[in-house]
């Protein structure tokens, strides 16, 4: 499984370094501020420590190992005791004139996570203190961050990594269909929706409005046969790329919407929950809506629900097939609103994944 990974120094940036540079007795260990609750946060926004430090000439008379080893075993202790735990502990030994293989900016000590494709190396990152944790950072080809208490604290740090960038694009070519997406879910891009259905692009604009995302769609099909490929298609992209964006799923909501659109009602019950389920109770009383088939609004709903793995519910009821249709797609932009909105920092589920 492919995991977020932060690569920590330890001295001047878990804790302060000594004028000596050498931290070889309990009474040189102070901890650097914030640094527990910021490694919690990270912690819980779904990133896994490796604590990776260069102890010059450690084992030698001047550095003796049950020094190091009282200082060492204290503060994972301390940080243990907090809940936060190191999967690694990788030490370089050597001076820089030893010229050895392991030493920080070389990749030695990383070359598991670097060589074994477990890194996600677009989330994961370096903090240390030195220019040489920047230059390990650009040797793994990942982000370095340079910590100073002052200038770049643990807490602007950990704001940077844990705000919430969720966007997804996602292509579908078939020899029916080409369809490309763009989404973002908290930022604002250039919305653009052309399916060549002018009634499926009113629709899915009102799921753009009223969940709050930003979406760009284009989609190119077999028109000339029907819409069925198209819709199917459009319907399979859109919920991959909402599944993509969505990614670990980290603090969201996860869970309906009813909603009154002149004489209709429409409800959308849906959950994130990693299962595909598809309920749709509406009877439409034409075979059109404008110039989509409407049996192909339940086909639409069904492929979204499938490729996203989600349980969709819907149900409407009214006189207007126009009314029933857009309360269905602006109920469920209510309830992807809701349900990708972050309001905590745990996973919703108690299985422990999503």
């Amino acid at each position: 499984m492919i995991k977020k990974f932060i690569f920590i120094d330890r001295d001047g940036t878990l804790i302060r370094e000594p004028k000596d540079y050498q931290i070889d007795s309990l009474n040189k260990l102070f901890f650097e501020p914030y640094v527990i609750v910021s490694l919690l946060k990270l912690i819980r926004f779904g990133y896994h420590l490796i604590l990776i430090t260069n102890q010059d000439g450690l084992g030698s008379p001047n550095f003796l190992i049950k020094n190091f080893s009282v200082v060492q075993n204290f503060m994972l202790q301390v940080f243990a005791s907090q809940g936060i735990f190191f999967e690694s502990i990788l030490i370089c030994p050597h001076y820089i004139h030893d010229n050895c293989n392991c030493r920080k900016p070389k990749v030695e000590l990383v070359k598991h996570w670097l060589y074994n494709n477990i890194m996600d190396k677009k989330y994961s990152c370096v903090i240390g203190d030195r220019k040489t944790d920047l230059q390990l950072a650009k040797n793994m080809g990942i982000r370095g961050f340079l910590y100073h208490s002052k200038e770049l604290s643990w807490k602007k740090i950990t704001d940077i990594l844990t705000k919430v960038y969720r966007s997804a694009v996602f292509s579908r070519t078939t020899n029916e269909t080409k369809v490309f997406i763009k989404i973002n879910l908290d930022q604002s891009i250039k919305n653009y929706i052309n399916t060549g259905i002018d009634f499926l692009n009113h629709m899915l604009d009102q799921v753009r409005v009223h969940s709050g995302i930003s979406l760009y769609i284009h989609a190119q099909g077999d028109l000339k046969i029907d819409d069925h490929h198209t819709i199917e298609d459009i319907g399979i992209a859109l919920g991959l790329a909402l599944k993509k964006a969505l990614g670990n799923k980290f603090g969201i909501a996860r869970y309906g919407f009813t909603l009154p659109m002149d004489e209709s009602l429409s409800s959308c019950f849906l959950d994130f929950s990693g299962r595909s389920c598809f309920i749709f109770k509406v009877k439409f009383k034409n075979k059109f809506i404008g110039d989509l088939s409407s049996c192909m609004i339940k086909h639409f709903f069904d492929s979204l629900s499938q490729s996203m793995q989600a349980s969709l519910h819907i149900y409407a009821t009214g006189e207007n097939d126009h009314h029933c249709a857009e309360g269905i797609f602006k109920s469920f932009g209510r309830a992807l609103r809701q349900a990708i909105h972050i309001q905590d920092k745990i996973l919703p589920t108690s299985k422990g994944l999503l």
